[in-house]
């Protein structure tokens, strides 16, 4: 059977729960999305990457490393992380162990580990990623692209932190933060596999009757400039140049015309060998490995992103050859012969992007948040077999902002320059 969604009454709130059974395998995985309680969600950089990694330290009464032992005992994985905009609890098992999994959880989230020893050690842990994200080059030039792009506006933020806010973060903070971001009012529940509809919602109840009622919140939608600026960070020790570029793209998630945006980032350059961007930049010229551009379409923004890593002399040449691919793709549009075999991989592959119970309960969630129905993918690949060239090249001239490219460059040089 297909993903479905039910709300359940929790305390007075309306509960989405996103369910489908599948007795394949016995196993059950369950989401639980705190919904607008990501990064963003706090003004202190990083608290929120931090919470989710003390969530991870097990409960207060039995220390990390006991509480992962009764885990490991009984083959339960249980985990918190955190994307821009929502915080999510991962819980998967065995179906015989499924019960034991709720309980573990309940008493996390009823006894998280607030001890100055488990912060310091999450603490630790996140400076030491931090420390080798300094000489990831390529992580560099898309946070810089980022702080160009959406200067001035959340987006623009370490959410992940920095080392001196990773230091600064006290036990009060995290503590606050989950006591007033992570509610059952602010849930959505994703949870199938070898479990029934009834055993689902009870462990929903009981699970989210530990949490407390959280004042909700909403991000606004955030545009991308168009001042088409070039960013540049110079290191000593580097030998190529590594490109981000990205540019606004004014159109909304909840947009009709999805599917001309799907096969239009397909032909630019989300599709590999064969787009534009990288015939043009590979085969062609030789100018990168690899090469990509994609048209991002979200609640919190809309945007084209895409990058390439190339010669340190030839970073001008391959800034001309991208402006120059991007121009012609809003000018001229796509050809018959490149449209027809973007529907042919769309539609054929979509059977690959169904396959397991994640990637279709994953899908269910993405559309449920996105306000769409469960299924609109089904929708989007009868308008994807029966788009004509006429209408997927009218959207793409409509949209000459995402010519107006801005650039950030990780290369070598002085720092001081």
């Amino acid at each position: 059977m297909g993903s479905s969604i039910e709300k359940i009454n929790i305390n007075g709130s309306e509960v989405p729960v996103i369910f489908e059974q599948n007795n394949y395998l016995p196993i059950v995985s369950m989401q639980i999305v705190f919904e607008n309680s990501g990064e963003l969600s706090s003004p202190i950089d990083g608290l929120v990457d931090l919470s989710a990694k003390l969530l991870n330290e097990g409960t207060q009464k039995d220390g990390s490393s006991n509480f992962a032992t009764r885990l490991d005992e009984k083959a339960i994985s249980l985990s918190a992380h955190a994307t821009r905009t929502n915080f999510i609890i991962e819980l998967d098992a065995l179906k015989s162990e499924f019960h034991s999994g709720v309980k573990l959880l309940e008493e996390l989230l009823s006894d998280p580990n607030y001890t100055q020893k488990a912060l310091e050690r999450v603490k630790r842990q996140k400076i030491g990623w931090l420390t080798q994200k300094e000489s990831d080059y390529d992580y560099t030039s898309r946070i810089l692209l980022t702080k160009v792009l959406f200067q001035g506006t959340p987006l623009a933020r370490d959410s992940k932190g920095t080392k001196s806010s990773t230091l600064e973060v006290k036990i009060d903070d995290i503590k606050n933060f989950i006591d007033t971001k992570l509610g059952y009012n602010n849930a959505i529940v994703v949870i199938g596999g070898s479990i029934s509809q009834e055993e689902a919602k009870k462990s929903i109840v009981s699970i989210l009757g530990k949490l407390k009622k959280v004042e909700k919140i909403n991000f606004e939608n955030i545009k991308a400039s168009s001042k088409r600026e070039i960013k540049q960070e110079f290191k000593k020790d580097i030998h190529q140049a590594y490109i981000y570029f990205g540019a606004p793209l004014n159109f909304s998630y909840d947009s009709e015309d999805q599917y001309k945006a799907k096969i239009a980032s397909h032909i630019l350059g989300a599709s590999g060998f064969g787009s534009r961007i990288m015939e043009e930049v590979r085969v062609k010229r030789g100018l990168a490995y690899s090469a990509y551009a994609m048209l991002v379409r979200s609640k919190l923004s809309s945007y084209l992103i895409g990058s390439l890593q190339t010669k340190v002399e030839s970073k001008d040449e391959a800034m001309r050859v991208v402006k120059k691919v991007i121009d012609d793709f809003v000018k001229e549009g796509v050809t018959q012969q490149e449209l027809d075999e973007a529907k042919e991989f769309l539609v054929g592959s979509e059977a690959l992007r169904n396959e397991t119970l994640s990637q279709r309960l994953g899908r269910a969630f993405e559309n449920y948040y996105l306000g769409r129905p469960l299924d609109f993918e089904e929708e989007q690949l009868k308008k994807i077999e029966n788009a004509n060239l006429q209408e997927i090249n009218e959207f793409i001239q409509s949209h000459n902002e995402i010519t107006k490219l801005s650039f950030s460059i990780v290369t070598k040089g002085n720092q001081k320059k």
